[in-house]
């Protein structure tokens, strides 16, 4: 019943908000603690709906009871001041829902309308409906693996993706990395093996391109050759070029590369503007983080690792910036990645083998050049764990939990009193952000080569779920 005055009734509706209002932040927040991304008083289409999922095409409005007629027939005959002036007001607002609504559905858009009230007193369960709703119209993205190694940039677009995404086809030629792979991944078809000898059109259509191009082409620790390197039969360095031919033939919506940081010097910046060129040839917006390359170690393991990413996404759903992540877990040290056990005494350095990495580490250090043989603390940073030369004593450890230490393999000497040790392949896998429940099929030396050229899988999560908002907010 409507007991107000004329002028608390003019001072009540002042304080009425029509957007950020009690009962719009409540479900807010409620849909964003579930992993919901939306935007908020939509001006692009009509009605200005308060939470909009544009992707989905499902539109909410959160209608207070007194502005949208609540009970309408009932509620209308309280009001006792003003009658001539609010009955027509309100009943234009429910005339202009239910047009809106209308429009709305007719351009295949979910709509959905919840009274002040239930929002208060049901958040969760409104927030459940919102939800059925979105998932009901997720698309299931599908994905392609080019250079697939062991699936590190899979993994991390799963873990952003969610049900989100399928991998309808994967390249890896390496057989050891094949037999990773396939021990990790459940697919219904083959892994391919060589790129170069697949036919596009061969290729299933797919709407993400996942490619790792290989280390060796552009590492500052290589010779750099890029576009003229050549490794086993295969011109690495131009393996590029299957990528772009590939996606010229599909045009997926998003393609996404990931290169060691030599990548922008490389050739004085030449190489990286072919590849954005090419890119932007087929008709795709072009971001890269070169200006700032991400490192491992912000995005929560402890390891000291910059690569450079390219992100393209083709020109029709292409935002006008894109922000790659900054990470935000800085706090990783290497005694969260070790070991829960001792580790057998394979690992544990010969002291005949220590004592000639420090002379070769003094013999460097007298000519003042570097040597990667270091040994590094429990409250440590790992260094860039890479799959040749000095990988794994540059990050060398101090364990004394092992007190079993007769050799287990041929060693010269005795294995070394002193705890000095590699780290195993699980604390190189937990370096790279792979999961304990990742399995790791073959002998070790198979495995530091496959963890050294992978990549950090927090990091391409990260990245993912950035190009997830687009994609989801994509008309």
């Amino acid at each position: 019943m409507d007991n107000h005055t004329p002028e608390q009734r003019r001072k009540n509706m002042k304080a009425v908000k029509n957007k950020d209002s009690e009962i719009e932040r409540l479900l807010r927040k409620e849909l964003w603690s579930r992993g919901l991304r939306y935007r908020k008083n939509y001006k692009k289409i009509i009605g200005k709906p308060d939470i909009v999922f544009v992707g989905k095409k499902v539109a909410v409005f959160c209608d207070s009871e007194f502005w949208h007629g609540y009970d309408w027939e009932n509620k209308k005959n309280e009001i006792q001041s003003r009658r001539e002036f609010w009955i027509p007001k309100i009943e234009r607002n429910m005339q202009r829902d239910i047009e809106v609504t209308q429009t709305l559905e007719n351009e295949g858009w979910t709509v959905l309308r919840f009274w002040g009230n239930d929002i208060k007193k049901k958040t969760k369960e409104c927030a459940d409906i919102i939800e059925r709703a979105v998932t009901a119209k997720m698309k299931v993205f599908r994905s392609i693996d080019l250079f697939a190694g062991i699936g590190g940039i899979r993994l991390g677009f799963e873990r952003a993706f969610k049900n989100q995404i399928e991998t309808v086809f994967v390249s890896e030629w390496d057989e050891y990395a094949q037999k990773t792979y396939r021990a990790n991944f459940e697919d219904d078809f083959e892994i391919a093996g060589d790129i170069t000898k697949i036919d596009e059109s061969d290729v299933p259509e797919f709407d993400i391109c996942l490619a790792g191009f290989p280390c060796q082409a552009f590492s500052l620790a290589g010779k750099r050759q890029g576009f003229d390197d050549n490794y086993k039969g295969l011109c690495r360095g131009t393996l590029f070029l299957d990528v772009a031919r590939i996606c010229e033939h599909h045009h997926p919506s998003v393609i996404f590369c990931e290169n060691v940081k030599g990548l922008v010097i490389h050739d004085r910046g030449r190489t990286l503007q072919i590849i954005k060129k090419t890119f932007t040839d087929l008709g795709y917006t072009v971001f890269t983080n070169n200006d700032t390359t991400l490192n491992s170690k912000n995005f929560g393991v402890p390891q000291n690792r910059e690569r450079i990413y390219i992100v393209a996404f083709r020109n029709d759903i292409a935002p006008e910036k894109f922000e790659f992540p900054q990470g935000n877990d800085d706090t990783k040290r290497i005694k969260d990645i070790i070991e829960e056990n001792p580790v057998p005494a394979k690992y544990y350095l010969s002291d005949v083998y220590l004592e000639t990495l420090r002379r070769h580490k003094a013999r460097h250090e007298s000519k003042g050049n570097g040597f990667g043989y270091e040994v590094r603390g429990m409250e440590d940073i790992a260094g860039a764990i890479v799959c040749g030369g000095m990988g794994r004593e540059r990050n060398l450890i101090v364990d004394n939990r092992q007190t079993n230490l007769t050799p287990t393999t041929h060693i010269k000497g005795e294995v070394n009193r002193e705890g000095i040790r590699k780290m195993t392949p699980r604390e190189w896998a937990r370096l790279q952000g792979f999961p304990d429940t990742f399995k790791l099929p073959l002998a070790d030396v198979h495995l530091y080569k496959q963890f050294g050229n992978s990549v950090t899988v927090n990091v391409i999560e990260a990245i993912a779920e950035k190009i997830k908002e687009v994609l989801d907010n994509a008309d």
